[in-house]
């Protein structure tokens, strides 16, 4: 099916097209969106997509809520997907998911917002659009994503939420000993000789192979202490979307007055569940912190025998130390032997004027590789670069 979106008279309801100038073609769209689908977690095959196409031709494309629900009935799978989809179409279209009308509610079905990529030419605001009924825009996106987790309202918090189900931090490679056929690399000799026998023993083509890469193993340390409290939600969200990325290769602790592993409680599928989970099995959510004394028991227990050898480890504090300072030296020069890289993220650095000033961050940054921001979901995706660069 191949349909092209039309501008409609001004005043009229504006769906997922609005006046346009040059209208885009419908299947690119839609296959777009699936694509966003899939990059969020959601299995959007082609039979789905087929069948959205269906229901969007016969439903009409210039309707928000009629479009939204044509896709969520027809790519989603199960409840798992939901949220995933929800948080999807705000992001593609650049506006609210439509939510289930209730038999008290009489207000009209959300519109999307102007920026959507349906469309060009018009923006918000102009004359004929009510502004109430447009959705929240991409550029408010943009803004949500460089602001500060800490001074976020409960509403931008839970946009934020949705938001960060479209995270997929990347994972860095090592070489393994494992090598396998590649055009480029060192000569092979088994097989050059081998093929040079088929060839009646004379050497016309030499064979190479190289390195096969690996995932190397994350290791994130979470601070949940009282002064961490405001973005402790949002770090262990980005660890779920790392364990999500590679459940295989990822390692989840949180540290405070204790050394809590909560990797198997990260591997749920659903982000709620998962913090909820989590939450049960941290003993000392919103205590104090002894940093020296949770990396020596980290280090004793579970870095010495390989967890953190060869690996990016990630420390997520504000670097704030009730113990000796001399200890937590100590110990991050131990870990920054065993480790490939050290990171520590600071959710204060993303601050003006911050200077790391207390004993624990003066302590730790000697042996400190990369030390960035972890305040906003813009910081969220550096700290992500920097781990698959480490």
């Amino acid at each position: 099916m191949h349909r092209k979106l039309s501008a409609r008279p001004r005043g009229e309801n504006v769906g997922i097209a609005s006046h346009a100038s040059e209208p885009r073609d419908v299947v690119s769209t839609v296959l777009g969106f699936a694509r966003t689908l899939r990059a969020a977690g959601v299995t959007a095959s082609p039979d789905r997509v087929e069948a959205m196409l269906s229901a969007v031709s016969v439903l009409g494309v210039l309707d928000a809520t009629a479009v939204y629900w044509a896709g969520r009935l027809t790519l989603c799978a199960g409840l798992d997907d939901l949220d995933r989809y929800d948080a999807a179409f705000a992001a593609y279209f650049g506006g609210e998911a439509p939510r289930r009308s209730t038999a008290t509610s009489a207000s009209p079905p959300p519109r999307v917002s102007s920026t959507a990529p349906l469309e060009q030419g018009r923006g918000a605001g102009e004359e004929g659009e009510d502004p109430s009924d447009l959705a929240v825009a991409a550029s408010g996106d943009e803004v949500l994503r460089h602001r500060d987790v800490a001074d976020l309202t409960p509403a931008e918090r839970e946009h934020l939420r949705r938001l960060f189900t479209l995270v997929r931090p990347a994972t860095p490679m090592r070489a393994s000993r494992r090598r396998r056929p590649s055009l480029r690399g060192a000569v092979h000799p088994a097989r050059t000789v081998r093929r040079a026998l088929r060839d009646g023993g004379e050497v016309t083509r030499l064979l190479r192979r190289r390195a096969r890469p690996r995932p190397r193993r994350v290791v994130l340390l979470v601070d949940v202490s009282g002064s961490m409290s405001p973005y402790a939600d949002a770090l262990l969200r980005f660890a779920h979307a790392a364990v999500r990325s590679r459940p295989a290769s990822t390692e989840v602790f949180t540290i405070g007055t204790r050394l809590t592993r909560v990797t198997r409680e990260m591997r749920l599928r659903d982000p709620d569940r998962a913090l909820t989970a989590s939450g049960e099995a941290i003993p000392d959510w919103s205590g104090g912190t002894r940093l020296g004394e949770v990396l020596k028991a980290f280090l004793d227990r579970w870095g010495q025998r390989g967890t953190a050898r060869g690996a990016v480890v990630v420390v997520c504090s504000d670097g704030w130390e009730r113990g000796s300072p001399d200890l937590l030296r100590e110990q991050m020069a131990r870990l920054r032997r065993l480790a490939h890289a050290v990171v520590w993220v600071n959710p204060h650095k993303g601050r003006s004027g911050y200077e790391p000033l207390t004993g624990g961050m003066q302590a730790a940054l000697p042996s400190v590789d990369a030390f960035v921001s972890g305040h906003s979901l813009a910081a969220f995706e550096e700290l992500s670069g920097v781990i698959s660069r480490a």
